[in-house]
């Protein structure tokens, strides 16, 4: 029985393997509409979550299973006090496999070591976002057609930003990637992350202030939201949160074949004009994600 907690648990081959089976449900989709036929996915949402649940939830119910679960921890017993290892083997009797999100960094670590049943981390406080960087990957595969060779910016909150964490993890397995890391000086991609990830890797990475000054050299530009949930400080939040507006003035300087994505929900940070511009990636991405679930819930189910 396997989990998926860290984007790293898979393997490059294990990547390119979802990816293949994503391609094929999107042009098949007939062909998955049974195959988890019995099976119950339990999503286990600690944490406010729209696009991941439901994501999830169309994901299993398109390959022909069924959901239960919880989208707050108010409305589950750890309202009563319940601990994350209880909960687990209480679900894990009544389902096939769990998605989990949860506030508290390595809590779906722990579940998956107390769990009967494979358990997907679907976000774990400002740690990873595995099951978001397969979406980012299906997205960048489908734009671009490789992971090599790329400049790639990440911009806005890179402090707290899970999804980027996630994603600089997973493309640090890959040639020639540069990172172009663009944020206030408060919200600096961490310390650990540069150190173990990008230079023990061996890669180029350029920090800024200034997204228009690097616009032009970028393959991919992921914008991220400034996260209110993860601020301690309403005062600092609200001095940060529109520090970076992606506006198509800005994108006037960007390569003709730039792929801009976002994890999203947005919240200002790229405004509704830049929507119709045919670079903007970040509503394929989200419904990317839904079949790239489809194929990690087939594998970790061994599902053929």
């Amino acid at each position: 029985m396997r989990s998926l907690i860290d984007i790293l648990d898979l393997s490059k081959d294990e990547i390119a393997s979802l990816i293949r089976t994503a391609d094929d449900i999107i042009q098949n989709p007939e062909k998955y509409a049974e195959k988890c036929h019995g099976k119950k996915l339990a999503t286990l949402f600690f944490e406010p979550s729209t696009r991941t649940r439901l994501s999830f939830e169309a994901a299993m119910y398109e390959l022909g299973g069924h959901v239960i679960g919880f989208s707050e921890a108010a409305s589950s017993s750890a309202s009563k006090g319940e601990s994350i290892a209880d909960t687990v083997r209480v679900v894990s009797c009544y389902a096939d496999i769990i998605a989990m999100r949860h506030p508290k960094e390595g809590a779906p670590l722990v579940a998956s070591m107390k769990s009967g049943v494979p358990v997907i981390n679907a976000g774990d406080g400002g740690h990873n976002h595995p099951t978001q960087t397969l979406a980012d990957l299906l997205t960048i595969h489908r734009e671009k057609g490789r992971f090599s060779d790329l400049t790639v910016g990440l911009c806005g909150d890179l402090k707290f930003g899970r999804t980027v964490h996630s994603l600089i993890s997973a493309l640090s397995r890959y040639e020639n990637v540069r990172f172009v890391l663009i944020s206030p000086e408060e919200l600096v991609l961490p310390d650990y992350i540069k150190e173990d990830v990008l230079q023990r890797g061996g890669f180029s990475f350029y920090e800024t202030e200034d997204l228009e000054e690097v616009m032009p050299e970028l393959d991919i530009l992921y914008m991220t939201r400034v996260q209110r949930e993860r601020f301690f400080n309403e005062a600092d939040y609200i001095r940060l949160k529109d520090s970076y507006i992606l506006t198509p003035e800005k994108l006037l300087t960007a390569k003709q074949d730039l792929a801009i994505l976002h994890p999203l929900p947005r919240v200002g940070e790229i405004a509704g004009s830049v929507d119709d511009d045919p670079r903007a990636c970040y509503f394929k991405q989200a419904l990317y994600g839904k079949y790239m679930r489809m194929a990690l819930i087939l594998m970790l189910l061994e599902v053929s």
